[in-house]
């Protein structure tokens, strides 16, 4: 009866853990919104409505008639960029960065579906777009509606652009942009005073997205804005959290600041030691703005200042993030969340790298990553083995101890001890072994999370991307029967699998002596076959290779301690018919 009751006690708690588990894979791993399904009903007045009592030139950049992305495209008044990574153009009607396209990174798995629309017109479902102008007293200065003269057709890596703006005032503006071979574009901005007063201005930079199309932000990766402050990184606060403080002011020595998603990021770094008002701050209607605001400079007559920001605008991958922080951008290269086992992720990330350029197959490349990282650890592992074994030969001795000193435990532990230093068996030795693991398989783990890498990238026949969950559905037949699998019920092989490999593995270990832990064993393999079919079949893959590696390995590490697996059946034989004898009776 005790063992009826402890199983349908195990059924119902896996129960409980499959049904609210999908809630919890819904908030860490959620579907990014496809920016073709966004629906804004509300009016650019209510976007705009908000007492932060922000300087008018800046907030009025936020005002922008709701309009289709072709349309806000094509209106005109445009300087096409074209570089090696990035193509878009720059909207000369208030000097915004307003459309960017990423050359190397697609859409959607449709090889035909096109590039990553990551910068976006205002007004547009999926904006996201920067910002350079001027503030100031005494004069008056460029607006968001103030259209400036471009210098050339086009933006290149050899042909930088010169917008230009004069106001009659005797006060001329220049925003002279560059960009580079990668995603890096810098903005000079000078404002010369050919007048016969003195004037006060400041040249500001600022980035304004929606939330609607970003990724969530979770414990693995962080998604909204983000910077470096002080010297550290800053990976918070996220959207919600803006939208209750209205403001977030930026701290002391800023390096960089801008908005993250998973894959991709836009920052402003400012010019060094310019020490600017920086910032975030919601506009409302799901619509967040980092400012970046340079201190206020009065221009004598016949005088002139320059401040030169930069403007990323790209993916997060990690060899070019290092690369410009190499080049002087404090901790750009954390803009990723590598978190605390960056040391261990980075080196798998380059590994994973090599063998991808060298098998052409990202899946391949993991299989290959598992099996090198495994064999690294094997060591560990047979020592971990090694001393499960000595451990098990004086176990009978130990349960002698035990029950021989059972009243005076002080000196069942003087004589535990005595026993282990005389057969020179170090207790703590078989677990060690397996902490050393945690970091490293943690870290592989996570890589896989990150890695941009493994977006869009292919393995064997059905599965066309490994950064998604297996397409393939056993309940719908592989989408012979015309439903949709609903949540964790959409088991792919690549679960199945993993539930099979699982179960392999627990049967290869000693039974648990507690019936209940004997029975959540059993059942525990099965549930983590639903709770890990919505992650991406990347890391089914990588889970399903290393139980596979593991079944290896526990099938050679018994075979050269025989004393384990005797022990293990012995167990398992003495469990059965213990079992056997209480149901009878």
């Amino acid at each position: 009866m005790d063992n009826q009751r402890n199983l349908i006690l195990a059924v119902v708690l896996c129960g409980i853990l499959i049904l609210g588990y999908e809630a919890a894979v819904t908030y860490y791993y959620p579907t990014p919104p496809e920016t073709e399904q966004v629906d804004r009903a509300t009016t650019p007045e209510q976007r705009v409505a908000q007492d932060t009592g922000e300087n008018p030139e800046i907030a009025s950049a936020a005002i922008q008639k709701e309009v289709d992305l072709d349309e806000a495209l094509s209106a005109g008044n445009r300087v096409a960029i074209d570089a090696p990574r990035v193509e878009g153009s720059i909207n000369l009607v208030g000097a915004k960065i307003d459309d960017i396209e990423l050359k190397d990174h697609r859409a959607t798995v449709d090889k035909d579906s096109g590039p990553v629309q990551l910068f976006a017109p205002a007004g547009t479902p999926i904006q996201n777009f920067a910002q350079f102008g001027f503030v100031g007293e005494g004069t008056q200065v460029p607006g968001a509606d103030t259209v400036w003269q471009a210098s050339g057709e086009a933006l290149t890596p050899d042909t930088p652009i010169d917008l230009r703006w004069d106001n009659a005032q005797g006060q001329r503006f220049r925003i002279r942009l560059s960009i580079d071979d990668n995603y890096m574009i810098t903005a000079e901005q000078t404002v010369a005073n050919t007048g016969n007063a003195p004037v006060v201005v400041s040249p500001f930079a600022t980035i304004t997205r929606t939330s609607l199309t970003a990724s969530k932000s979770t414990w693995i990766s962080h998604s909204g804005p983000i910077g470096t402050f002080g010297g550290t990184v800053d990976y918070g606060p996220d959207y919600d959290d803006v939208v209750e403080q209205k403001v977030v002011a930026g701290e002391a020595d800023p390096a960089w600041l801008g908005f993250t998603d998973i894959y991709w990021l836009g920052a402003l770094i400012p010019e060094a030691g310019s020490a600017p008002d920086t910032g975030f701050r919601s506009l409302g209607d799901n619509l967040f703005r980092a400012d970046l605001i340079y201190n206020p400079a009065t221009l004598q007559p016949g005088r002139q200042i320059t401040r030169t920001s930069r403007l990323f605008a790209g993916a997060k991958e990690s060899g070019v993030l290092d690369a410009y922080q190499d080049a002087g951008i404090a901790q750009f290269g954390l803009a990723i969340d590598w978190g605390w086992f960056r040391w261990f992720e980075k080196p798998i990330l380059w590994l994973l790298r090599q063998i991808f350029s060298v098998v052409g197959n990202f899946g391949v490349a993991i299989i290959l990553l598992t099996c090198i990282v495994r064999g690294l650890m094997f060591p560990i592992a047979q020592k971990g083995f090694s001393s499960m074994a000595s451990m098990k030969a004086i176990q009978p001795e130990m349960k002698k101890l035990q029950e021989k000193h059972k009243d005076d435990k002080v000196t069942q532990q003087q004589e535990m001890q005595k026993l282990f230093k005389e057969r020179g068996v170090n207790p703590v030795a078989g677990c060690l072994p397996m902490l050393l693991q945690i970091p490293v398989f943690f870290a592989l783990y996570k890589v896989l999370i990150l890695a941009i890498e493994m977006r869009h990238q292919p393995f064997v026949f059905w599965i066309k991307d490994l950064s998604a969950p297996d397409p393939a559905h056993i309940l719908n037949l592989f989408g012979m029967l015309p439903f949709e699998v609903p949540g964790m019920l959409a088991l792919g092989p690549l679960a199945l699998l993993l539930g099979c490999t699982m179960w392999l593995t627990f049967k290869l270990n000693p039974a648990a002596m507690d019936p209940v832990q004997q029975q959540v064993f059993s059942i525990m393999p099965w549930v983590m076959m639903f709770v890990m079919s919505p992650f991406a079949a990347g890391l089914l893959l990588y889970w399903n290779t290393s139980n596979i590696l593991t079944l290896a390995q526990q099938k050679y590490l018994y075979s050269k301690h025989p004393q384990l697996r005797e022990a293990a059946e012995k167990e398992r034989a003495e469990k059965a018919a213990k079992t056997q004898s209480e149901s009878k009776a």
